[in-house]
């Protein structure tokens, strides 16, 4: 029975029954605990019309791409209830063997996940399911050092004969096609789908479909869209099946999902175990029949005796043609920091640097494909780029581990980010960071007339100022607004124009006036006073930025003497009626 189910499984009429079938086998040879998939009736797929190959994929990551579907061996690969935490290098069944970048890829982006959106509950197996079935885990670990594929990992066209049709939608960016979409990468997404959810997760600079770490990280997202919590099973259904909208697709990412659960270990890169059948050949699809083929003749019975067998020679054992591999992480000796080891940035600012160390060996050589721990500590809310505050990053073939971009928060001080070997007990190589209130290197008057003003009166017209950093807008910069006796020796006045205070009294100091969005901020009423004379207005805010406002206060003028009429003047003698 091992042997038939461990045959690649023909899509169509029965498949969903014999997967159903193989992890019940699954089930009862593993002991309890095992979540089967849900019965379908006879059909391995959903009816056409709900995102079968027939249909648009409907934002799926897949696309319904060809994909792997032997299922896994029937035997445990470790004993049920046995340790996982502790990998070995090599150990039972070849199956079982995850190479090390596509397993670390797996782990970090749950860790990751787990960090941001505790409540999703994605188990890095689930990944694991969903990469040996897409890509048979990276095509057995080809990735470099960074964890990109040696070579692109391409579905076929997707132009609607025996796949989904997808019209272009990146150019042939990711897929070189410019006319039809293919998913692309370890993970199968389509580039348009990548377009959304594409991630950075090794900190290269990059979103690529074809690097494990992103595409492990961007799939651990896509998952848990949507509120999903993985660890309800309706919800770990309809997650599995808006990758790939197929019942023999999710009865098989399922099965591989129990398997890697009940135990798994670590192989070297390039070594791990890749299916031989692609679910795309000719004749599995569809529920299309495979072309019968002509019955062997039968032998001829021996007429002459056989003779008797000898004793078979025992095979000399060869060599292994290539040495095992030892884990690069116990070369290194100690990690350097690499470039600026002080980083700073404004509140709510991206740091411009990146931590970065270089994992040297005894000799004072890079080590590379060493998993390197970046961790923030300190009371911050600063965190990586994509959003957690620990991460872990690969070195590449130069030696180094670069973290993802720090982004500031609200709170300013001083905190720690520490870099340590997975796996090792060296000292951790620290970088002291701070985060500084928001700043400003130019302030401007945004109306620059004169203002003017009356004793006793408000100045005319709004004061509005804008605040600028490097040219460009600075949003959310303190500012205070201070009259002050002299542009050359500011001191605070004490007469002339003021604020007025919630209680109406006179105020000639603002404190905590906070630029809006496009870097303005438009002052309060202004009072002239009951003193004529040229006063000064001075706005500062942290980074140097200044500007000295001008207002001229004059008297109000007199009001205009009125002239007696002539009826009214004094000794003027009535004029005599003549009769």
């Amino acid at each position: 029975m091992a042997a038939h189910l461990g045959r690649r499984l023909r899509r169509g009429a029965t498949s969903g029954a014999v997967v159903a079938a193989a992890v019940a086998a699954l089930a009862a040879s593993q002991g309890p605990g095992t979540t089967q998939p849900p019965a379908d009736g006879a059909s391995g797929d959903l009816p056409i019309g709900a995102g079968d190959t027939a249909t648009s994929p409907d934002g799926s990551a897949s696309g319904d791409s060809p994909y792997y579907t032997e299922l896994p061996p029937l035997n445990t690969p470790n004993k049920p209830g046995a340790p996982t935490g502790t990998l070995p290098i090599v150990t039972g069944p070849a199956a079982a063997g995850i190479p090390a970048s596509v397993l670390a890829a797996y782990q970090r982006a749950e860790q990751s996940i787990r960090s941001t959106d505790p409540g999703c509950n994605l188990p890095w197996q689930l990944l694991a399911g969903i990469g040996k079935v897409e890509s048979g885990q990276a095509r057995g670990g080809a990735v470099d050092a960074n964890g990109t594929t040696n070579s692109p990992i391409l579905g076929p066209v997707l132009n609607g004969v025996g796949f989904a049709n997808i019209s272009d939608t990146d150019n042939g960016a990711y897929d070189g096609d410019s006319t039809h979409d293919r998913a692309v990468g370890p993970m199968q997404f389509i580039p348009s789908t990548w377009a959304t959810w594409g991630q950075d997760a090794n900190g290269d600079g990059k979103k690529d479909p074809n690097n494990i770490y992103d595409a492990a990280q961007a799939a651990g997202l896509y998952l848990c869209a949507n509120g999903r919590n993985l660890a309800v099973k309706a919800d770990l259904d309809q997650a599995v099946l808006s990758y790939n909208r197929s019942r023999e697709y999710l009865n098989t990412v399922l099965s591989w999902f129990e398997y890697y659960k009940r135990g798994t270990h670590q192989v070297p890169d390039g070594t791990g175990v890749l299916p031989g059948n692609r679910s795309d050949n000719p004749g599995s699809r569809h529920g299309a029949r495979p072309t019968p083929t002509a019955p062997a003749s039968p032998r001829p019975t021996p007429t002459t005796p056989k003779p008797t067998p000898s004793k078979p020679v025992e095979p000399t054992p060869t060599k292994p043609t290539t040495p095992p591999t030892t884990d690069p992480a116990a070369k290194v000796v100690r990690l350097n920091k690499d470039g600026a080891t002080a980083l700073r940035a404004n509140a709510g600012g991206t740091f411009a640097t990146r931590p970065t160390v270089l994992a040297v060996d005894l000799a004072g050589r890079p080590v590379a494909g060493v998993q390197v721990r970046f961790r923030i500590t300190g009371e911050t809310d600063t965190r990586f780029a994509v959003g957690a505050r620990e991460v872990t990053a690969v070195t590449g073939s130069n030696g180094k581990a670069v973290a993802p971009t720090l982004k500031a928060g609200e709170l300013t001080g001083g905190f720690t980010v520490s870099a340590t070997v997975v796996g090792r007990a060296l000292n951790a190589a620290e970088f002291s960071a701070t985060v500084t209130e928001r700043s400003a290197d130019t302030l401007t008057h945004v109306d620059a007339k004169e203002l003017t003003a009356t004793t006793g009166a408000a100045v005319t017209g709004p004061v509005t100022v804008k605040a600028t950093a490097g040219g460009a807008v600075a949003a959310g910069v303190a500012l205070t607004a201070e009259f002050v006796t002299s542009a050359t020796d500011p001191q605070p006045a004490t007469d002339g124009p003021y604020f007025k205070a919630a209680d109406g009294s006179a105020v000639r100091t603002l404190t905590g006036l906070t630029t809006r969005a496009d870097g303005t901020y438009e002052l309060p009423d202004i009072f002239a006073g009951d003193k004529t004379g040229t006063f000064l207005l001075r706005l500062t805010a942290p980074g140097g930025g200044t500007v000295t406002i001008t207002i001229n206060v004059t008297a109000p003028a007199p009001e205009p003497t009125p002239t007696p009429s002539p009826s009214s003047s004094t000794g003027t003698p009535e004029a005599t009626p003549t009769s």
